[in-house]
């Protein structure tokens, strides 16, 4: 019997431990990747140690657990029943998992499925635990199964370590699609010099954005987000003005098309409300940082004003084929990111380097020979 190294967390507060386990087979229409490069999301570390108490709704796989939630590699088996992925195929898995057969999947809306699943890290309704049975591996474990229904082909000039940042890319790509992000807007990115606001910047200079309106702390950093595109990119620390002031300021007086909530669950409401007030009639606030505080909304201004607020989770499959293709012709900038490689077995030492990661700019992988 095949075996492979796998990190996996046998108890919640402990580290990984590398196991010995069999390789699985792949189910009619699951393929089984071998995974080159796996990306680490910067609050592993707390998943491992809280996530069940901050968010006890969102079910965990069971224990021993794989993570590994941003996976790239190669096909080298496919199930009886795959027809249009073929054994060398270079692939980026998107965990996002669904039922295939609900109301929401036959509409076109996995993501709505309520045993969508990311593959490698929680699930988002009580069919998850379900789909976490079905497919128990992810990027943390050197082969994984996965629906070929999941996978992105990668062309030759993505490298597999920039493919296991899609799954931020792919957030921010699918937030600007709802808010209509295109030639001629503008667009607030807040927490942009983070993993998921440079995310959002790079994409809207990919889709022809024309104004980018980037919020963060860090000045060193931000003055390296506008060196990008110093044209098209303006930046503010926070605090240092009044959003909504500064925005109206580039805008002849309307305010940005499109507001990108890219901040995490520790922000404070406030932030969030800024950007919301720095839209023109008619603008459009999207979140994908999860932002945790209550949200005091007056919407009758929002009515007035004609302003959307649209929570937006993760992104599809075709999006992710999107990107890809957009980073092959060269208008998706992938160069941007530092990619920090770490193979398996120093997996703990690329947990402390994402503490020390130099925010967004920074793309620790781990790395399966």
């Amino acid at each position: 019997m095949a075996t492979m190294k796998a990190a996996r967390l046998h108890q919640i507060g402990t580290t990984f431990s590398i196991d010995e386990i069999a390789v699985p087979k792949p189910r009619p229409n699951d393929v089984l990747v071998k995974v080159r490069a796996c990306g680490i999301i910067p609050n592993m570390k707390n998943v491992m140690a809280h996530y069940a108490e901050w968010f006890p709704f969102l079910p965990l796989p069971p224990l021993p657990a794989i993570y590994g939630l941003d996976a790239s590699g190669e096909v080298v088996e496919v199930g009886t029943q795959v027809k249009s992925v073929k054994v060398g195929d270079r692939v980026y898995v998107n965990p996002g998992t669904s039922c295939g057969s609900c109301h929401a999947c036959r509409c076109g809306q996995p993501i709505n499925c309520d045993a969508y699943t990311f593959l490698g890290y929680f699930g988002f309704g009580p069919r998850s635990s379900e789909v976490f049975v079905d497919y128990p591996y992810a990027g943390f474990a050197e082969y994984m199964t996965a629906p070929a229904s999941s996978l992105v082909k990668l062309p030759s000039s993505v490298s597999y370590e920039a493919a296991a940042r899609l799954g931020y890319l792919g957030t921010a790509y699918s937030a600007l699609r709802k808010a209509d992000a295109r030639a001629g807007t503008s667009v607030i990115v807040s927490g942009a010099t983070g993993t998921l606001g440079l995310g959002a910047v790079v994409l809207a200079l990919g889709m022809g954005v024309t104004k980018i309106f980037g919020v963060a702390r860090d000045k060193k950093l931000l003055e390296r987000l506008r060196a990008i595109a110093p044209s098209r990119i303006h930046v503010l620390s926070a605090g240092d003005r009044p959003l909504d002031e500064w925005v109206r300021e580039h805008t002849d007086g309307l305010g940005a098309d499109i507001f990108i909530d890219a901040v995490g669950p520790g922000a404070p409401s406030s932030t969030s409300l800024a950007g919301i007030n720095a839209l023109r009639r008619g603008g459009r606030m999207v979140d994908i940082g999860g932002m945790a505080e209550p949200l005091p909304l007056e919407m009758f201004r929002l009515m007035c004003f004609q302003i959307s607020v649209i929570g937006s989770l993760w992104f599809d499959v075709a999006e992710g084929q999107d990107m890809v293709e957009m980073a092959a012709a060269g208008t998706l900038d992938l160069s941007v990111f530092e990619h920090e490689r770490y193979p398996l077995k120093d997996i703990s030492k690329a947990l402390e380097a994402v503490d020390r990661r130099t925010g967004g700019f920074s793309n620790v992988v781990i790395v399966h020979e």
